[in-house]
């Protein structure tokens, strides 16, 4: 296996070159300080005032500018097979990950993270998109919730579930990406259960829940 290039005991903030506004980038480092960048998000954190600790990707996007101020904070990775997002979440050893500025701009580009998300199960990583954040969830989620906010569900793979704490519980629905899924359910109890039967869901909420998210998943204290 290939060593990591990024090892810190911090979360990771790690920028794009899409859709990246000043106030996300700005949330994202409050939580994860470790700032990365893929390819050319390094021009874009740059213009921001922030210099990445890293920079990962084939580098067909950074410019001349950044490569020769950043130097050896560079690690090109030049295989055709698989996105920045991918080589740079892959390169990554840290307690979880905040991703932004991967969706927005592309329609391709947003479905490529999500399929990044499903290829790296063992990654706490949440994507920041827009007003919202999506991740892959683990078998056992548990989320402390505002009541009334929107919860959806989406399969990458054939999945089945459990919740509690849902207007429209998923007990006894076989989801797929060609099947069933789970767009806009509710919350209706404050302390939400999810049960799952793989690695197979992706969940998507407000922005506002990545408090409650990340310690859902472990990567910081409830």
């Amino acid at each position: 296996m290939t060593a990591p290039i990024v090892t810190t005991s911090q979360g990771v903030t790690l920028a794009g070159a899409g859709t990246l506004g000043v106030a996300a980038l700005r949330r994202a480092l409050a939580f994860a300080p470790h700032l990365v960048a893929a390819d050319g998000g390094a021009d874009r954190v740059l213009r921001h005032g922030h210099t990445p600790h890293a920079v990962i990707g084939d580098m067909d996007s950074l410019s001349r500018q950044a490569r020769a101020r950043l130097g050896a904070r560079v690690h090109p990775l030049p295989d055709q097979d698989s996105t920045d997002f991918d080589k740079a979440l892959r390169s990554i050893a840290a307690p979880f990950v905040l991703a932004l500025g991967f969706t927005g701009g592309r329609l391709d580009h947003t479905l490529a993270a999500f399929n990044t998300l499903a290829r790296h199960p063992g990654r706490r990583c949440v994507l920041m998109a827009g007003g919202d954040l999506c991740f892959l969830a683990p078998p056992a989620l548990d989320l402390r919730l505002r009541r009334g906010m929107r919860l959806s569900l989406f399969p990458v793979g054939p999945v089945s579930g459990r919740s509690r704490g849902l207007r429209w519980p998923i007990d006894g629905l076989d989801f797929a990406p060609d099947a069933v899924i789970g767009t806009s359910n509710e919350v209706t109890d404050p302390d939400v259960a999810l049960r799952f039967s793989g690695r197979g869901m992706l969940v998507i909420l407000p922005r506002g829940a990545l408090e409650p998210v990340l310690a859902g998943l472990g990567a910081v204290s409830g």
